[in-house]
């Protein structure tokens, strides 16, 4: 596997582009509707998976004095499920995490034991990276859980960047305080910061590259830095994608979890 010179969830060299995440203020069109910020995230996370998706990702989990990468191949479908396996190196095989719903389990072979994963520990960290299980199960909870506003608008490469603020409602099952989202005209999502319950920010995912992946112009690295520890982050590098497939149904279960069935996971062609 490639050594990344520098994160989610979250990859063979795409074409990289140089992101400007901070440009000038767009102007809208005069007499333009305002956008519709719920819509902007939806439509971005719409993109993101599709109707369903499979991927391959190279993680290198970066830290002062040391550096690890692992390979992952992971499954979804709508906007809720998700299947995650560790296919290198060899003592990580076979590691897995699974999200059906609200719910998320762990499998870990060396143990043969399949773990769910309690309310109390979905801020944890993922595999010893920047990604909790909060971030793996977030899926729709911008849209569901939060009220969305538009603060402001950039420039990026010719697009504007919508900047939104996701304010937690009063009783949502949330950890943030708030989270800042920066999602580009054509739904791609640039940037994602997240707030402490004293609105101090935390720790951004932010886009490191763009490339073209399974037919559509897709964001193909990904960093997730904590904010007061410059030389700690973990980068995800997309190396395939696929999208709107035809997943069976047995994909996603405990019992496949445990016991993955070769002709489900087979990379799709």
């Amino acid at each position: 596997m490639r050594k990344m010179k520098q994160v989610l969830f979250v990859a063979a060299p795409a074409p990289v582009l140089a992101l400007l995440l901070l440009g000038t203020a767009a102007t809208p069109a005069a007499g333009a509707p305002p956008p519709d910020p719920a819509a902007i995230v939806k439509r971005a996370i719409d993109y993101w998976r599709g109707r369903s998706s499979y991927t391959l990702m190279a993680m290198t989990v970066h830290r002062r004095d040391s550096e690890r990468q692992s390979v992952t191949r992971a499954w979804t479908r709508g906007a809720k499920d998700a299947l995650v396996r560790f296919v290198e190196p060899a003592r990580d095989a076979g590691n897995a995490t699974l999200k059906l719903g609200d719910d998320m389990w762990v499998f870990t072979p060396r143990l043969n034991r399949v773990v769910k994963i309690p309310f109390s520990m979905m801020a944890s960290s993922w595999m010893g990276s920047d990604f909790s299980y909060n971030d793996l199960a977030k899926s729709d909870q911008l849209v569901v859980d939060f009220d969305d506003r538009v603060t402001s608008t950039e420039t990026s490469d010719g697009h504007i960047v919508y900047v939104i603020e996701a304010t937690p409602h009063r009783s949502a099952p949330v950890t943030w305080g708030k989270e800042v989202v920066k999602i580009r005209d054509d739904d791609l999502l640039l940037e994602q910061t997240f707030f402490d319950q004293d609105g101090k920010p935390v720790k951004r995912m932010s886009a490191r590259a763009i490339g073209m992946l399974g037919g559509r112009r897709y964001v193909t690295r990904l960093r997730m830095a904590k904010l007061e520890a410059a030389d700690e982050w973990t980068e995800i590098d997309y190396r395939d994608a696929r999208f709107d497939l035809d997943l069976p149904d047995g994909l996603f279960t405990l019992s496949n979890l445990r016991n993955p069935r070769p002709q489900w996971e087979r990379p799709p062609k």
